[in-house]
């Protein structure tokens, strides 16, 4: 299809459809080297797997910081050439990552392949402006789903292949993670058409694009800006789960390897059946300002069921942990009903923008997150601490939420009357 001939109404579901494929790829490339990196740092640096995690965590920690710097830049320039070139540029640089780690020979390169990706890693960025592109404004809440439902299903298959290939050398894993990128971006190159008409695209600004003048932009728009922040609330709030959900539920609980895979899986496929289905019946019926009210007070309920689990003995306070998957995974109506509702705030112009600097915010919490939260759990859940709450990161989560709340309440209430 012609990289410059935008999806009509008839093709809206087979775009949608491949937007879906692309994220879900991209995210089960990811969720591929998630089992087999720690035994690759360790192959390069000695040491154990609390030696590992350090390292990890920088990564982590690097590719965050470049994706705050880099997201508005890459969504800006989508503005300007287009969806299509920037989400394949996307692509290609992860395949590149993972290409880079699977031959590196020292951790050094390993940080270099990490830093590619937080450069071009604007695939959610990008992909979220192309819904906008394509979908009517009523319906974008519900097809901002698709990015949940992605992620959630990558994330199950990702891990579950990645453990199977475990039992090769190493490095297979990247390799097969690099070709499924490398695959994504040749079969997004033959058949992803372009979603930005030429009459909708901008001329690309520095001063709007880096992460700086995104923030002191949207300022101007208290609208927007106060509603971001409340997202990010909540997206802050939701690092507790990568950053102490393993610790936690393996420390508290007496959890395997083998049940923490399962209950992330559970968590998987919850999310994936709300954002990918229940979404598009919850945010009709409900209204967007309900949804988003209704979407963080259950994501509190399931941080605060998550935080009680390791006061209640280990078979409680197990069945508590897969309990709060159900509120949890209800709770991310909040986020996708406030990118769709943001969304029909700006031009068509300006999508890109808006979205990279969404996901800056995304990528503050992702900064701050495992800077904040694993403390929490770390000085909580000594016997010597005063009070002994090994949940705290959970319970300080479920006070983030409440505050996103308020503010998202009084937002809505100023700006939004009806």
């Amino acid at each position: 299809m012609s990289e410059t001939t935008p999806p009509t109404e008839s093709t809206q579901k087979s775009a949608l459809l491949f937007i879906f494929i692309t994220l879900f790829i991209d995210v089960m490339g990811l969720g591929i080297i998630i089992p087999v990196l720690p035994d690759l740092i360790i192959s390069m640096v000695g040491g154990t797997y609390e030696t590992a995690v350090v390292y990890g965590g920088l990564m982590m920690l690097m590719y965050s910081v470049l994706q705050f710097f880099f997201s508005p830049i890459l969504g800006s320039l989508s503005d300007q050439l287009g969806r299509r070139p920037v989400l394949l540029f996307s692509l290609l640089g992860f395949g590149v990552d993972y290409f880079l780690t699977a031959f590196a020979p020292t951790i050094g390169w390993l940080f270099v392949g990490r830093g590619i990706a937080g450069i071009t890693g604007a695939s959610f960025t990008t992909a979220t402006a192309y819904i906008a592109d394509i979908s009517p404004p009523e319906k974008r809440a519900a097809n901002f789903g698709i990015v949940g439902a992605a992620f959630g299903l990558g994330f199950i298959a990702g891990p579950a292949i990645g453990g199977a290939l475990a039992e090769f050398p190493t490095r297979v894993p990247f390799f097969v993670a690099a070709g499924l990128s490398l695959c994504n971006a040749i079969f997004g190159y033959f058949v992803m058409p372009e979603s930005l008409k030429p009459e909708n695209r901008r001329k690309f600004s520095w001063k709007r694009a880096n992460p700086i003048g995104s923030f002191i932009h949207f300022s101007g728009q208290p609208f927007i800006m106060l509603m971001a922040i409340a997202f990010f609330l909540v997206n802050l709030a939701g690092q507790s789960l990568p950053t102490t959900w393993s610790y936690f539920t393996m420390g508290e609980l007496g959890w395997s390897k083998s049940l923490v895979g399962y209950s992330l899986a559970a968590v998987g496929v919850a999310v994936s059946v709300v954002q990918g289905g229940l979404i598009r019946k919850i945010v009709p019926w409900l209204g967007e300002k309900k949804s988003i009210f209704a979407g963080i007070i259950l994501y509190a309920l399931g941080m605060l069921i998550a935080g009680s689990a390791g006061e209640t003995g280990t078979s409680a306070g197990t069945i508590l942990m897969f309990v709060c998957i159900i509120p949890l995974a209800f709770g991310g109506i909040a986020g996708a009903t406030i990118q769709g509702m943001l969304s029909k705030e700006v031009a068509a112009n300006a999508q890109g923008e808006l979205q990279g600097f969404m996901n800056a915010w995304v990528s503050v919490a992702a900064i701050i997150g495992p800077l904040l939260l694993p403390f929490l759990y770390n000085h909580f859940s000594k016997e010597t601490a005063t009070p002994h709450a090994p949940g705290a990161s959970f319970l300080f989560s479920v006070l983030l939420c409440l505050a996103g709340l308020v503010l998202a309440a009084y937002t809505l209430k100023k700006y939004r009357k009806s």
